[in-house]
C-alpha cells in the first residue's frame, strides 16, 4: 500500500464524548461531524457512538444524507442555512433538521424540521433578534416545525465578548420559545460546554474536544487525541549525494529514507517532517523504519505550521487509508 495510513483511535472518540457529556450535565448532546468528522471518517465515528449521543450536527445537506446512507437514524442538524429548493427537498427526503436565517430560508423551509440560527456576533450565519418576528411569521405560515434556536460563541475565552453574545441570545430565546414553547435552545461549542453553567442551556454542540482537542483558551485536560498518521518507507540511500529534497542539505548525510508522504496529503511544505523541504508526495528523514509516525498531537503540529488544530485535523487524512482501533 502507497498510501500513508491514519490510524483513528474511536474508543478515544467514545471516552471523550463520555467526558464531554459529564460537563454538559443534563443538556442534551449533539455530535459535531461535519467536515468528515474533521477527518476522523463521519460515518464510522457517527456510527460508533450514536448510542451515546442526542443527534449529530453536519455542515451541508450532503454530508447529512451520507450519515442516512450509513444507516444512522438520529437527529441530524445541517448548519449551512438553505439556499436552494434542492436543499429543502433533500433534508426532506433524508429526513435532516434544516437551518434557517431569515426570511427567505423561512420560506425555502415549509414543513421541513428547523432550527432558527440567531447572529450574536460571528457574523457567520444568522438573523438579528430584529427579524425574529419576520422569520418566525413566514416558517408559521408554511407549516414548518420548528424545534429550536442557536447561536455559536465567537470568542468563548473572552468573558465580555461571551457575556455579551449570552445576553443577546436571551432575547432570542425569549421570542422564539413565545411562539414555540417546546423549542430547545444550543448556544454552546465545545469550549461553552467547558465553561458549564449557564451556557449550557438545553443543548450543547461538541466537535473539536471530541477529536480530543480544546478550542483556544481551553485546556486539553480529560482528552485524548484520537488520530495518528503514519508514512511508509519507500527507500533508503546508503550512499548520498548532495541534497536532501528540494534545496540544498543541511548537513553532510551518511543515510537518508524516502517515505511516502508530502503536502498534497494535507502537510504543509512549510513545516518539514524530516530533512529538506516537504515534497509532494514524499519527505526525507535519516529514519530508516518501516513506517514512521508523523503526526499524533494536532496542536503541536498547527503551532509549526502558524494555524489551528482544526485545519490540521480536516486535512492530513486527504490520502490515507483509514484503519480503526477502539
Amino acid at each position: 500500500m502507497q498510501k500513508t495510513i491514519s490510524v483513528i483511535d474511536l474508543g478515544a472518540i467514545e471516552r471523550n464524548v463520555k467526558y464531554l457529556k459529564s460537563l454538559a450535565g443534563k443538556s442534551r448532546f449533539f455530535a459535531v461531524v461535519k467536515a468528515d468528522a474533521y477527518g476522523h471518517g463521519a460515518e464510522r465515528v457517527a456510527l460508533h457512538i450514536e448510542r451515546l449521543v442526542d443527534g449529530f450536527c453536519v455542515a451541508i445537506t450532503e454530508e447529512g444524507a451520507a450519515l442516512r446512507a450509513a444507516g444512522v437514524t438520529a437527529p441530524v442538524l445541517v448548519f449551512t442555512p438553505l439556499t436552494s429548493r434542492d436543499d429543502a427537498l433533500a433534508a426532506q427526503f433524508y429526513g435532516l433538521t434544516v437551518t434557517v436565517n431569515g426570511v427567505p430560508s423561512a420560506r425555502l423551509a415549509a414543513g421541513l424540521d428547523c432550527h432558527i440560527k440567531v447572529n450574536t456576533g460571528m457574523n457567520r450565519y444568522g438573523c438579528s433578534v430584529e427579524e425574529l418576528p419576520a422569520v418566525i411569521a413566514t416558517l408559521k405560515e408554511g407549516g414548518a416545525r420548528v424545534g429550536g434556536v442557536y447561536s455559536h460563541l465567537y470568542c468563548p475565552q473572552n468573558e465580555a465578548a461571551r457575556e455579551e453574545q449570552y445576553a443577546l441570545f436571551m432575547r432570542a430565546k425569549g421570542a422564539v420559545i413565545a411562539a414555540y414553547p417546546n423549542a430547545f435552545c444550543h448556544l454552546s461549542a465545545s469550549a461553552g460546554t467547558m465553561l458549564g453553567g449557564k451556557f449550557l442551556l438545553g443543548g450543547v454542540r461538541c466537535g473539536i474536544a471530541m477529536y480530543g482537542y480544546a478550542p483556544q483558551g481551553f485546556s486539553n485536560e480529560g482528552l485524548s487525541p484520537a488520530l495518528k498518521v503514519c508514512a511508509r518507507r519507500v527507500q533508503t540511500c546508503a550512499f548520498v549525494p548532495r541534497g536532501a529534497g528540494y534545496g540544498f542539505a543541511r548537513k553532510n548525510y551518511k543515510k537518508l529514507t524516502a517515505y511516502r508522504l508530502g503536502y498534497a496529503d494535507g502537510f504543509l511544505r512549510g513545516a518539514p517532517l524530516g530533512e529538506g523541504n516537504l515534497c509532494m508526495d514524499a519527505f526525507i528523514s535519516e529514519d530508516d523504519g518501516e513506517f514512521k509516525e508523523v503526526f499524533f498531537a494536532a496542536d503541536k503540529y498547527a503551532a509549526r505550521c502558524g494555524t489551528i488544530s482544526y485545519e490540521v485535523l480536516c486535512s492530513v487524512t486527504r490520502r490515507s487509508e483509514r484503519v480503526y482501533v477502539v
